[in-house]
């Protein structure tokens, strides 16, 4: 039996430097199951064998796709029965959202450190639960994938003209997301959209079941069941029960968007109605486009006329949350 199972994956980005210190400090603590896959596909039978060890709690080593894949497999493969451990996810990769809203953050030998502490002990006082976003459509004959954040409409042709045309300058991560929103702004006061700028938003049409809809372009279009949504923002949403998914729109336009951007900078976002700024909670959210685009969790998906995608909330799981 081990008190800590880590999950590796070696061709993530933020691995290449990171993973002979992880290989290291593994190796001088017994108490770690150690795991490298070398792609996605490896992660269900990581998790098989993982399963037997029993650990105390799973970290997750990898970017954001590899956090969605083991989560997706955590959720449908039945590995643990019905009470698998908690999911402990260390700052690595590009974005780190997931790892950001548990806490994480940092270098992560000083997480995964903090970590296997937790588990030596009482962990109870550090386990938060935190439901996921089943995502279903968007591709043919494909099973729901889970996830904790995804970006559509404007925000999604931004990730990846961060992704395909600013990373690959090699900047630093904040440089390259500072570049990419003066972009985003540029093309918005512009109007125009091409190889040096993001593309314009294709119009999109967002259901909250229920709830009624949205319908328009957006440059932002967000769904998370994250504590943070916008700038590491808390947001004060009204209506709808703990831990169901959040969603916030920002209608395309510089004006809306950075009154957003300043209501989050300021910890308003949600306290008061803003113009061009729409939040909302829902249990099912349908999102219908002509090739719009939305990424969950670092995954691409696209929403097509008669072909939309349907978002669900899954029951609470449970997550190890480092900070106090």
């Amino acid at each position: 039996m081990a008190t800590v199972a880590l999950l590796s994956n070696p061709r993530s980005t933020g691995n290449r430097a990171l993973l002979p210190r992880v290989r290291s400090y593994c190796a001088a603590h017994p108490e770690i199951f150690h795991y490298e896959v070398e792609s996605v596909e490896q992660i269900g039978k990581a998790l098989r064998t993982i399963a037997r060890v029993q650990p105390k709690v799973i970290v997750i080593n990898g970017g954001d796709g590899t956090v969605q894949a083991a989560l997706t497999e955590l959720h449908q493969g039945g590995h643990f029965g019905d009470n698998p451990p908690p999911v402990a996810v260390l700052p690595n990769g590009k974005t780190n959202l997931i790892a950001l809203d548990l806490g994480a953050h940092g270098d992560p030998l000083v997480a995964l450190e903090r970590v296997l502490e937790m588990a030596r002990g009482d962990m109870s006082q550090h386990v938060v639960v935190r439901e996921l976003i089943a995502l279903s459509g968007g591709r043919h004959g494909s099973t729901p994938v889970l996830g904790m954040f995804l970006g559509g409409a404007g925000l999604a042709d931004s990730i990846l003209y961060c992704r395909n045309t600013i990373y690959p300058l090699g900047l630093s991560n904040g440089l390259s997301h500072v570049l990419t929103v003066f972009a985003v702004i540029l093309g918005m006061l512009s109007g125009i959209g091409g190889r040096f700028l993001p593309p314009l938003p294709r119009p999109v049409r967002v259901s909250m079941i229920r709830d009624g809809q949205l319908t328009g372009r957006f440059c932002l279009l967000i769904v998370t069941t994250l504590e943070r949504m916008l700038l590491g923002s808390k947001t004060e949403m009204a209506g709808g029960s703990v831990g169901r998914m959040k969603l916030m729109a920002v209608d395309q336009s510089p004006l809306a968007l950075l009154r957003a951007m300043a209501a989050a900078a300021f910890g308003k976002l949600g306290r008061n109605a803003m113009q061009g700024v729409h939040l909302d909670r829902g249990d099912m959210i349908r999102i219908e486009g002509d090739r719009s685009s939305v990424i969950l969790d670092g995954e691409l998906f696209h929403a097509e006329v008669g072909r939309p995608i349907v978002l669900t909330s899954t029951a609470p799981v449970p997550f190890l949350r480092l900070a106090a």
